[in-house]
């Protein structure tokens, strides 16, 4: 490459740099009309451009790379940045499908902006803009193969989530059926008893009494068996039309806060059962638009297992609305006294949403909130744990749960989050769009992107 060659690559570098605000805002325009995309809406403009300023960071570097070292160097960059964005768009609920869009979109742009380059300054050499644009289509493609990967990883993580709560399950029963035998393995050593001594009629219905009772606690097993193993396979149902498509956000208007109260009054005698505190806290009223019988299952979902998790102390639940310019957010957060995670022992996808939101959290500690508008949600808070590490009730299902909640999360634009740690006990906590606009139809959704 010839140094005039070297010094035009370096001012086109330079160029885009110095424009890359400007590019970011024509891309996130071209999402906003795309009314395939709605989720973009919900989310702050530090949480949308995400990664994608490292990656164009990346891009400069590698135009103006000299060796093939730099070159290197600059391309892993460009396919680290893109793989955390895919990761981020997971965990701020968007599908596969909606994510490509986006990508295109960003590709539009920089195209756009070479092209208005190539005009400006009609000196650049035409194998200059020729390597340009070879530079932006691996960019691009890179980014695209790079989410869809790790999006495809997340899938896998959901997956043997799945597949380690049908092992418990399988295993619970198999405990079922082994006390269940034993208990009639007592009852008959017990009639033997009464066979083999011939007593009086008194203690013989003595002897009976006995078996009754072991009887009675064997069946109080097998109902507790089969209810749970019931629950599993309505959450198995749920996840299955959920992951085919058969499951349709419904927007109509509901106050939040109404339904999250109604759900949560009964289940204070249930925790005070247990000797747990169950608190509440929020608005008195919270009018949004959304899907209520969706929103109910995932406080539900949330809910029971917090509980499930938790044997001292007791669950707090909170809901909020939050304005970001002229974004309008509701949030619920699910609080537990539970003993906390240990990410290194977690679930897969537990360590997944762990990550992706602390992830998402350094996104928005080092972006720069546009003047006058304050974009930075802080961590959700944990409370201190007051359940013993091992003490939590049984757990079988939450996978499962877990997977149907982060599923509802996609369809209704929501992002979930999760923070915890050994000690502090488990929060989570999502963050809704308050109204919906310009909700796509399948038709739409489906349409190909059009050049602008």
């Amino acid at each position: 490459m010839t140094a005039s060659n070297r010094e035009q690559l370096d001012n086109l570098a330079g160029h885009l740099t110095r424009r890359r605000p400007l590019i970011l805002q024509a891309w996130h325009q071209l999402v906003d009309a795309d009314p395939g995309l709605t989720t973009a809406s919900s989310i702050s403009r530090a949480q949308f451009y995400d990664h994608i300023p490292q990656l164009l960071d990346a891009f400069a570097d590698l135009l103006c790379a000299e060796d093939f070292r730099e070159k290197k160097q600059a391309s892993a960059e460009q396919k680290k940045s893109a793989g955390e964005h895919g990761l981020h768009r997971w965990q701020q609920g968007y599908n596969q499908a909606q994510t490509m869009r986006e990508w295109a979109h960003l590709h539009i742009c920089l195209l756009e902006e070479l092209d208005h380059y190539a005009r400006t300054h009609p000196s650049t050499s035409a194998t200059v803009m020729h390597q340009a644009r070879r530079a932006l289509v691996r960019l691009c493609g890179d980014g695209v193969c790079e989410s869809t990967a790790r999006y495809a990883r997340m899938q896998q993580v959901e997956a043997a989530s799945r597949l380690h709560d049908l092992e418990q399950a399988v295993q619970h029963l198999q405990s079922v059926d082994r006390e269940r035998a034993e208990r009639w393995r007592e009852a008959a050593h017990d009639l033997r008893s009464t066979v083999n001594v011939v007593t009086t009629a008194a203690a013989v219905l003595r002897r009976d009494g006995v078996a009754e009772s072991a009887r009675e606690r064997m069946s109080q097993v097998l109902h507790r068996g089969t209810t749970s193993l019931h629950a599993l396979l309505v959450d198995l149902m749920d996840l299955a039309r959920l992951e085919s498509g058969q499951e349709r956000r419904n927007p109509t208007s509901f106050d939040a806060a109404q339904i999250l109260t109604a759900f949560c009054d009964p289940l204070r005698a249930l925790a005070a059962e247990r000797h747990l505190f169950f608190e509440t806290e929020g608005v008195a009223t919270l009018p949004v638009e959304g899907d209520p019988v969706k929103v109910q299952r995932i406080a539900q979902n949330l809910i029971t297992n917090a509980l499930n998790a938790t044997s001292r102390g007791g669950v707090r639940v909170t809901w909020e609305e939050r304005a970001v310019g002229k974004r309008e957010q509701w949030i619920l957060c699910v609080q537990d006294t539970g003993p906390g995670l240990d990410v290194r022992t977690a679930e897969p996808l537990q360590r997944a949403l762990k990550r992706a939101t602390e992830e998402s959290h350094q996104v928005e500690e080092h972006a720069n909130p546009s003047r006058g508008e304050s974009e930075k949600l802080d961590p959700a808070p944990t409370l201190t744990s007051r359940s013993p590490q091992g003490s939590a009730c049984d757990l079988g299902g939450e996978g499962i749960g877990l997977s149907i909640v982060k599923r509802l999360c996609e369809l209704l634009d929501a992002s979930l989050e999760l923070e915890t740690s050994p000690g502090a006990g488990t929060t989570f906590r999502v963050i809704f769009p308050r109204r919906y606009q310009n909700p796509p139809s399948a038709e739409k959704a489906a349409a190909d992107i059009e050049p602008q």
